[in-house]
C-alpha cells in the first residue's frame, strides 16, 4: 500500500458513520502501523492476560514449606507457584533492574501437547499455532527485559520448531545488537524428526541486557584452539598471547565495542589500530571487563615501529574460586559433550526420585554450565528461571554456591499442573538441601547452607476503592520481605508490641524495615523513632492514599528514614506492564479517605488493642 492509498482509507475511516470513537481509533491504529521488517504475527488474546484487567497479582507466602538453614548467612532462594505472568508482574515490583541471570526452557511447540493456550493444547494442525506461541512468550519476555540487570544475560532453550521465531522476537525486545550467540549443544543421541538427517542437537539463544556490560567468564570445555609452551608461564600457568582486536563483519560487528583504550604512553588507540575510530573493527571485551584485565594483569601492551598492539594472556588453567577471572579459552557456540544431553538430566532426577517424576529434564551439569559462563561467576548474582520445570536452575545454582562458597540467589516459576510444583519443583530441591537417599541406595548429604520459601500468586481488585486500596497494601507484605530480602520480623519496635493490622517491623541485624498499614500510628511511631540510634536509615513503607508518605509527619527523623508510599509504589510498576484496565467506575473525590466503620472502630490507639491482633 502505497501513501497515496494509506491517506485515502484514513479519510474514509475518519467519515465514515456507524463507528464508535474506539472502534475508530483501533482502525486507525492499524492502519498507521508501518513495519517494514522483521517478525508479524495475530497477537491471540489470553485468558491469564484478560484476568490482569480486572485484578492485580501478590504474592502469599505458604509458611510451612519454608526451609531454613542454621546458617544465618545462608542465602533465600523462592519459589512461586502460579501462572508466570502473574509472578513475573509482582516480581516487576521486587526485582526490576536486579536480576543478573535469566535462564528458561520454555514450551518448544512441538504440536505434540507440551504447549498450553488458554487451557488447551496446542497441536499442529492449529492454524494459529506459532501466533499464539509468540504471543505467549513476547508477553513474558518483554516483563523479564525489565528485571534484568545493566549487566543480565538471558538464556533460552529452544529447538528448530521456533529457534527462527524466537531469535527474530528476542532481536526486536533485546537488541539485535544485544544478541552474544546461538549455542548449539548435542541433547540427544538422536530424534526421528521424519527427516532424513537425525537431529541431536537444539539451540541456547543468548541475549545481554547492555552489550557493552556484558562479561563472561567461569570454566568451558577444554580447547585446544591455542597451542601453549614455556614461553610463557606464570603463578597461573602457562599462557599465550591473543591480539584483542577483531575485523568483524554484518552482524558480528558491535558498534559498542569499538572505542579507545589509553595506551602506557597515554596515546589512545582504537580497534584496528590509530587514534581513530575504524569502521568494522571492535575489542573483544567490554570496556569495563578490559579495564578488569588491565587491573589483573591480563592485558598487554606492545609497542612496534608504527603504532601499539594490544594483547589478552589466554590461560591453559584458570583459578575460578569464585573470584572474577577470566577463562582465557574462548567459549565456542557448539557444545557436544555426553555430560549435557537430556538423558543425564531423565538420570539426574530419576537417581533422585527413584522414579521419572518429570519428562526430559535438562541435566543440572548443563544448566550450571551456562550460569558459569556469566556474571553468575560474581557470587552474588541474582538468577530467575521462570519455566522452572523440575527446579534444575536451583539446583545448579546450589551446587555452584557449595563449589566456591557463592550467596548466589535463585527464583524459580512454574504452575502446579498436575502437582508439579508442590510435588517435583519443591520435593526436587527440597531433598537436595535436606539431603536424600539416592535410587543406589547411597546417602546423599544435603546442600544445607540454603533457604528456600515458598509462594503462592493471589489477586486483589484492581479497582481503586479504599477496601481495594487498603487490602493490597495488607497482603503486599510478603512481597516487601521478598524486595529488601528481608525475612527476621520483630515482635516490638522500640519497646511498643507491634501489631499485624496497625504496624509490622522486620530486622536481621544489617538493615531494618517498617511497614504502616495504618496512617494513624505515624506519630507515634515517629516518637519511637526520634528515640532510636540507628546507623542507618529504616526502610519505612506506609500506606497512603497519595503518592506523599506523609513526609510532613516525618520530618524530625527524615535521616532517620526512607520512606515510601503503598501502594502508589506498586501500582506505578503495574501500570507500566499490565494490560490496560476494563472500563473503571469513578470513585467521587470524597470517597478517597472513606473508610468503613469497622475500620474506624478497630483502631483507636496501637495501645488498646487486644492479644488476639497483636503480630
Amino acid at each position: 500500500m502505497n501513501s497515496n492509498d494509506r491517506a485515502h482509507l484514513i479519510k474514509r475511516i475518519n467519515t465514515l458513520k456507524g463507528l464508535t470513537d474506539k472502534e475508530r481509533s483501533a482502525l486507525l491504529g492499524l492502519l498507521r502501523e508501518n513495519k517494514t521488517y522483521g517478525l508479524v504475527w495475530e497477537d491471540k488474546p489470553e485468558d491469564v492476560e484478560e484476568r490482569l484487567r480486572d485484578e492485580l497479582p501478590i504474592l502469599t507466602e505458604v509458611p510451612e514449606r519454608a526451609i531454613i538453614s542454621n546458617d544465618k548467612n545462608a542465602p533465600n532462594h523462592i519459589l512461586i507457584e502460579g501462572d508466570n505472568l502473574e509472578a513475573l508482574a509482582t516480581l516487576a515490583y521486587t526485582h526490576e533492574g536486579k536480576i543478573d541471570v535469566i535462564y528458561i526452557d520454555p514450551p518448544y511447540n512441538t504440536g505434540n501437547k507440551d504447549f498450553i493456550y488458554n487451557d488447551s493444547y496446542v497441536d499442529k494442525e492449529d492454524s494459529y499455532r506459532h501466533s499464539k506461541w509468540l504471543s505467549f512468550m513476547s508477553r513474558r519476555l518483554k516483563i523479564a527485559k525489565k528485571l534484568l540487570s545493566d549487566r543480565g544475560i538471558v538464556f533460552i532453550s529452544i529447538d528448530d520448531n521456533e529457534q527462527a521465531q524466537l531469535k527474530l522476537l528476542c532481536d526486536n525486545i533485546f537488541g539485535n545488537s544485544n544478541f552474544i550467540t546461538n549455542i548449539i549443544w548435542q541433547s540427544t543421541a538422536g530424534s526421528n524428526t521424519g527427516n532424513e538427517i537425525v537431529t541431536t542437537t537444539e539451540y541456547v539463544l543468548v541475549y545481554t541486557s547492555n552489550r557493552t556490560n556484558a562479561h563472561f567468564d567461569g570454566q568451558p570445555p577444554v580447547d585446544d584452539t591455542f597451542k601453549f609452551s614455556d614461553k610463557h608461564v606464570n603463578e597461573r600457568g602457562k599462557y599465550t598471547l591473543d591480539k584483542l582486536d577483531r575485523r568483524r563483519v554484518g552482524g558480528h560487528y558491535s558498534e559498542a565495542l569499538n572505542f579507545p583504550i589509553e595506551m602506557p604512553d597515554g596515546s589512545m588507540r582504537y580497534p584496528g589500530g590509530g587514534s581513530n575510530q575504524n569502521p568494522g573493527w571492535n575489542y573483544l571485551w567490554s570496556k569495563s571487563k578490559i579495564k578488569w584485565g588491565i587491573e589483573n594483569d591480563f592485558i598487554v601492551f606492545k609497542k612496534n615501529s608504527k603504532d601499539w598492539a594490544v594483547y589478552c594472556k589466554r590461560y591453559q588453567n584458570v583459578d575460578n574460586k569464585g573470584k572474577f577471572i577470566e577463562r582465557t579459552t574462548p567459549y565456542r557456540n557448539l557444545v557436544t559433550s555426553d555430560l549435557f544431553n537430556t538423558a543425564q538430566g531423565t538420570a539426574e532426577i530419576a537417581n533422585i526420585f527413584n522414579s521419572r517424576p518429570f519428562a526430559f529434564p535438562k541435566p543440572s551439569v548443563f544448566v550450571k554450565f551456562l550460569l558459569s559462563t556469566s556474571v553468575t561467576t560474581l557470587n552474588n548474582a541474582i538468577i530467575l528461571d521462570f519455566f522452572a520445570g523440575s527446579g534444575t536452575t536451583l539446583h545448579a545454582t546450589m551446587q555452584l554456591n557449595a563449589e566456591d562458597g557463592g550467596h548466589r540467589q535463585c527464583i524459580l516459576v512454574t504452575n502446579n499442573e498436575n502437582n508439579i510444583c508442590e510435588e517435583v519443583t519443591y520435593e526436587r530441591n527440597r531433598r537436595v538441601i535436606q539431603g536424600y537417599t539416592s535410587a543406589k541406595g547411597e546417602e546423599i548429604p544435603g546442600l544445607t547452607k540454603n533457604n528456600l520459601r515458598y509462594y503462592r500468586t493471589g489477586f486483589v481488585g484492581r479497582s481503586r476503592s479504599m477496601q481495594n486500596m487498603r487490602k493490597l497494601v495488607n497482603l503486599a507484605t510478603d512481597m516487601l520481605c521478598i524486595k529488601e530480602d528481608l525475612y527476621t520480623e520483630q515482635n516490638t519496635f522500640g519497646g511498643q508490641k507491634t501489631y499485624k493490622n496497625v504496624f509490622r517491623y522486620f530486622d536481621d541485624g544489617k538493615k531494618q524495615m517498617l511497614i504502616i498499614y495504618r496512617e494513624e500510628s505515624i506519630d507515634e511511631l515517629v516518637d519511637i523513632i526520634y528515640e532510636l540510634d540507628i546507623t542507618q536509615p529504616i526502610k519505612v513503607y506506609v500506606f497512603s492514599p497519595s503518592e506523599d508518605p506523609w513526609e510532613g509527619s516525618f520530618d524530625d527523623v527524615s535521616d532517620k528514614v526512607e520512606l515510601c508510599a503503598l501502594p502508589q509504589a506498586i501500582y506505578n510498576t503495574y501500570r507500566r506492564i499490565l494490560p490496560k484496565k476494563k472500563d473503571a467506575v469513578i470513585v467521587p473525590e470524597d470517597d478517597v479517605l472513606a473508610t468503613t466503620q469497622k475500620d474506624k472502630d478497630l483502631f483507636d490507639g496501637m495501645l488498646n488493642f487486644t492479644d488476639e491482633e497483636e503480630a
